[in-house]
């Protein structure tokens, strides 16, 4: 089975821009997963995932604003978390469901973690792949070095090359995946060659925030009171095992799950990542009251 491609119209104060989001089985479900992608990546990230949900869920998973096939944001500074908050909450009014199971990667999980803290949460569970309540600086400044460049390429071949490069904490991956994961976040260029699907001025806001500084958002993470999975690569710079630990201790007591010789972040690709979240989603349709 394959996703259905789908728009939803979304607004901020600068005006509607189109949400593009993937639609894979019964769209009449409400069992629905929702997954959100990492600051440069798209909603197909998670084909693989889907795949293997989509027996028993209504899958959807958005290109967030400037990235894959939504639109570009008027205003570069609304490129940030309550704006794509703002957007998942039309989404799921789209989907018309009043619940949804979360499955967040990086930026995807700190959407997810917002939205998890508020009251009458849309999120009936969270899974939070290498995204916590504490962003290492080191790996803010890893990721500075290379969002909102907009290199391009003059073939395939250069864009896989760099995609290798950038992304090589994802830890190992076939030369298929790799193929599939530089398809996804690229797209040709009316002059030939190949560019990066994102608007480069999503680095804007990312960078304006002070350098040497971590991200703290435990206010936010203590606050989450629904059922929630933490997938850590064991070689993340971004959330470190210190911060993962403390995620089982506290706000919702997260069941935390390593992946060894994986760094930030999981691909959700394989099937030993993808067989903890089908898991995880299964002991929590158990524990659920009737």
């Amino acid at each position: 089975m394959e996703s259905r491609q789908r728009f939803v119209s979304c607004i901020t104060s600068k005006g509607i821009h189109r949400l593009a989001y993937y639609e894979w089985g019964d769209p009449a479900s409400d069992s629905v997963v929702v997954c959100a992608h990492g600051l440069t990546r798209t909603g197909r990230d998670f084909d693989n995932l889907a795949r293997a949900l989509v027996a028993r869920y209504r899958v959807v998973c958005p290109d967030y604003p400037g990235r894959g096939e939504s639109d570009w944001l008027a205003d570069p500074a609304e490129y940030q978390i309550p704006t794509y908050v703002a957007d998942s909450i039309t989404l799921i009014a789209r989907l018309d469901v009043e619940q949804v199971h979360w499955v967040g990667t990086s930026m995807g999980g700190l959407i997810g973690m917002v939205l998890g803290s508020l009251a009458k949460t849309p999120l009936r569970s969270l899974v939070l792949n290498d995204a916590g309540p504490l962003v290492e600086a080191v790996a803010l400044e890893r990721i500075r070095q290379y969002v909102g460049r907009g290199p391009v390429f003059p073939d395939f071949a250069s864009a896989e090359q760099y995609i290798r490069a950038v992304c090589a904490p994802f830890g190992p991956h076939s030369d298929e995946e790799w193929r599939f994961l530089t398809r996804v976040v690229i797209r040709p260029r009316p002059d030939g060659g190949f560019r990066l699907h994102y608007d480069p001025s999503i680095g804007q806001a990312f960078n304006a925030a002070p350098p040497g500084q971590p991200i703290d958002l435990w206010p936010v993470y203590d606050t989450i009171r629904v059922p929630t999975l933490v997938l850590r690569g064991a070689q993340s710079d971004l959330l470190s095992r210190e911060t993962a630990t403390k995620m089982s201790e506290r706000g919702p007591k997260a069941r935390l799950v390593e992946f060894e010789g994986v760094g930030h972040a999981p691909t959700l690709m394989h099937d030993d990542q993808i067989g903890q979240v089908i898991r995880f989603f299964e002991m929590e349709k158990r524990a659920a009251p009737d």
